[in-house]
């Protein structure tokens, strides 16, 4: 039988994320797949990929990433090669067990979380402290910031689009008056409300930067401290007062719920606690 090969070249590529846009994957998604695709260029010997040598490559990422790392960039390739019609020379991703608990080397809490803002506030870094408190008091993603302007602060909800979707998103009354009084301040009438010093979009990188500058003096590990993991907080918070996951999934913007327990899983010490008051061990 024939050896399945399929060449990769530039032009094949933008062919690719051409159709990507066209599905209207997001932009983050589509440099995501690029970048994957330039990992594998780097790992052949010629531009010429066949199934053998996915597997060895898959092989060489599992030495370099963690499982959940290796398969997203496995996806990123599978799906290549499915929109070439080269659906043979897909590789299978790794089995990874599924998680019972959220790591506590990870996990951050909501103490941590108000050590963050008091050091902000102490900094005067008032953007940053509004930014930690907008992420995690809605459970938004980072990327979906822009959806809090002026307009929406004053009317006390606003509509965000992400991934296809729309959903509707309340700020509590709390964050409400702290924007108001922010965009007050710096006499705003329109648009975003955290933007740079030219009035430009903020930055990710930035944001993030920010974020871990307040990690020293608010003595919290700097692996904790990152966008995604204040909507986690958010999540697990939500989950413990009203035990409702649909309510939770809808809040988030997921079409699955399974996606949504990953957000709820209790740290390790909760679990851990949990087998101990068990007391089936007789002394």
């Amino acid at each position: 039988m024939k050896k399945l090969q399929i060449t990769i070249t530039e032009a094949k590529m933008n062919h690719y994320f051409t159709y990507l846009k066209e599905q209207e994957r997001s932009l983050k998604t589509i440099q995501k797949y690029e970048r994957d695709l330039h990992v594998l260029l780097q790992f052949l010997p010629n531009q010429t990929i066949d199934k053998e040598k996915l597997i060895l490559w898959k092989e060489s990422l599992t030495k370099q990433y963690s499982p959940s790392t290796v398969n997203s960039m496995l996806t990123s390739i599978n799906g290549f090669l499915s929109y070439y019609g080269f659906q043979e020379c897909r590789v299978k991703p790794l089995k990874i067990q599924k998680m019972l608990f959220y790591p506590e080397e990870k996990e951050l809490t909501k103490e941590e979380y108000i050590r963050l803002i008091h050091i902000a506030h102490e900094e005067n870094k008032i953007q940053t402290a509004l930014i930690l408190q907008t992420l995690c008091s809605t459970g938004i993603r980072i990327s979906e910031l822009q959806f809090i302007t002026v307009e929406c602060v004053k009317s006390g909800r606003t509509i965000v689009s992400s991934k296809g979707k729309h959903r509707i998103v309340f700020l509590p009354k709390k964050l409400q008056q702290l924007l108001l009084a922010y965009i007050d301040n710096h006499q705003k009438t329109s648009g975003p409300v955290f933007t740079s010093n030219r009035g430009n979009p903020l930055d990710r990188s930035n944001i993030w930067r920010n974020m871990k500058n307040l990690c020293e003096k608010a003595h919290v590990p700097p692996k904790k401290v990152y966008p995604h993991n204040l909507r986690h907080l958010f999540a697990r918070t939500y989950y413990d007062s009203e035990k409702d996951i649909s309510r939770l999934a809808d809040i988030l913007g997921h079409s699955n719920v399974s996606t949504t327990k990953i957000y709820t899983m209790e740290s390790g010490m909760v679990h851990a606690k949990q087998i101990d008051n068990l007391d089936l061990v007789i002394s």
